[in-house]
């Protein structure tokens, strides 16, 4: 299994391909998950406006409460690649089947937090008719939640151990499927009730439990037999779910961190109207799909910088941060340019409405300096996570987004100090927050590169 990502000594071009074999298929698989969203947010804007902010404002709840989740789960792909590395391939099915207790345990609260979030709305003073799509909308998705969170703990297996088609594949078919779903139970088609913006929650449900049933059939295969993972069946251990936890927990707060600011973000911005909150999350959505190669990069990077580590290349692994953070400079600068250039004919896809347009439009230049900030941070925390390096990265992230950019967004869009500037003192507390993350995130992964001692206490990988 170590096979697929080698164990010689490559050089920088091989290193660098390696990478990119790595990251590609991860690409288009974001780009396929991100597609979702923005079917979401085309289908649900052209059904109408409060259907597209009520849509808006369900994501910035669920995709936080997942990313949480997802995100302790995370924990799996470094603990999985540096085994994998380390030649300790059966020691890889215990690490899965607590993984999956994990899941399951985890997809439950999270389904109990989206069926109750209705007081939270109430306590933000969100406008009453985006509110009154999005709480049926998160309960839709929530009966769908467990089976995500068990299949991203499937997927962690395939991908810490190399094989990153999969997440591809079942990504795009989910996409394929949740277009025609999302049309039927949007406009009621074939005798089923018109659900509107809700329909896109049900349709989200029914497509979490294809990608889940669609991993079960990869991870069956004869490739995975010697981890182990289903020879036998285990209780929860919690000498085995306890480190993950110790490194998937800092993971989980460093991603909620960020898109809690984002998320916070919208259910502020919901004071102000549908208008604003639509604005926001098409500019939030565009950036979003530019973003996932950088999110890509940052996973392949954990995946490869974990096997290295692992095979006992801690010094050579700098490279492969550096060749990580050099590429995700170059894709996120290439974005930059694509959304200075089209962003009127990348709003004109979500809605027809001309002052929603233009407000959009207006928003997106400032994702055309924000997009390189948030590359770099996104690229940076996936290295470091291959190092197993996630505590001094969440306090990062905690400080960058709850530190610098919450207090300038309110500063600036609430006019605490001075004129309030609306939705642009929030755009420029954004901006604030990322780039700060992306600053303090690259120095530490070039200091914990350089740090044998750092790494080989953070792995944890004594000999047998």
């Amino acid at each position: 299994m170590a096979d697929a990502l080698s164990h010689t000594s490559p050089t920088k071009r091989e290193e660098t391909a390696t990478l990119w074999r790595l990251a590609l298929p991860l690409i288009f698989a974001q780009l396929a998950q991100m597609g979702m969203g923005v079917v979401d947010a085309v289908m649900a804007g052209n059904y109408s406006s409060t259907d597209l902010a009520g849509v808006a404002l369900g994501g910035s709840v669920f995709w936080p409460v997942m990313m949480l989740m997802m995100g302790m789960l995370q924990a799996l792909t470094p603990t999985i690649s540096q085994l994998n590395g380390a030649g300790r391939v059966k020691e890889i099915g215990e690490v899965v089947r607590q993984g999956i207790w994990l899941a399951l345990f985890g997809g439950i609260c999270a389904a109990f937090l989206l069926n109750n979030i209705g007081i939270v709305y109430s306590w933000m003073s969100v406008a009453a008719e985006p509110a009154a799509i999005s709480i049926p909308y998160l309960r839709m998705c929530s009966y769908g939640v467990p089976a995500l969170l068990i299949f991203f703990s499937l997927r962690f297996l395939a991908d810490g151990t190399g094989f990153t088609k999969p997440a591809l594949y079942i990504s795009v078919s989910a996409l394929l499927l949740k277009i025609p779903l999302n049309y039927v139970l949007i406009y009621g088609e074939f005798g089923l009730p018109e659900l509107g913006g809700v329909g896109c929650g049900l349709a989200q449900a029914i497509i979490m439990w294809w990608q889940l049933a669609m991993i079960t059939i990869v991870v069956t295969r004869k490739r995975f037999r010697a981890t182990t993972w289903m020879s036998k069946f285990t209780l929860p251990q919690w000498r085995h779910i306890k480190p993950l936890l110790v490194l998937g927990i800092p993971i989980g707060a460093t991603i909620f961190a960020e898109m809690g600011l984002f998320s916070l973000t919208t259910l502020l911005l919901g004071r102000f109207g549908s208008e604003v909150v639509s604005s926001h999350n098409i500019a939030m959505n565009l950036n979003g799909v530019l973003f996932m190669p950088a999110l890509a990069l940052g996973m392949a990077s954990t995946i490869r910088i974990g096997f290295r580590v692992g095979a006992g290349e801690v010094l050579e692994a700098r490279s492969t941060a550096l060749i990580a953070m050099l590429s995700t400079v170059a894709v996120g600068f290439a974005g930059s340019i694509a959304i200075f250039f089209f962003r009127e004919d990348m709003v004109s896809l979500y809605t027809e409405e001309a002052s929603v347009m233009s407000l959009s439009a207006t928003l997106l230049l400032f994702v055309v300096v924000f997009l390189m900030f948030d590359a770099a941070q996104a690229t940076a925390a996936g290295a470091l996570r291959g190092y197993k390096d996630t505590k001094t990265p969440m306090w990062i992230a905690i400080f960058s987004y709850w530190g610098v950019g919450l207090p300038l967004e309110c500063i600036l869009g609430f006019g605490w100090i001075g004129e309030p500037m609306g939705v642009y003192g929030f755009w420029i507390g954004l901006a604030s927050g990322v780039g700060t993350a992306a600053l303090l995130l690259s120095t530490r992964l070039w200091l914990t590169s350089n740090n044998t001692t750092r790494i080989t206490r953070l792995s944890h990988l004594a000999p047998n």
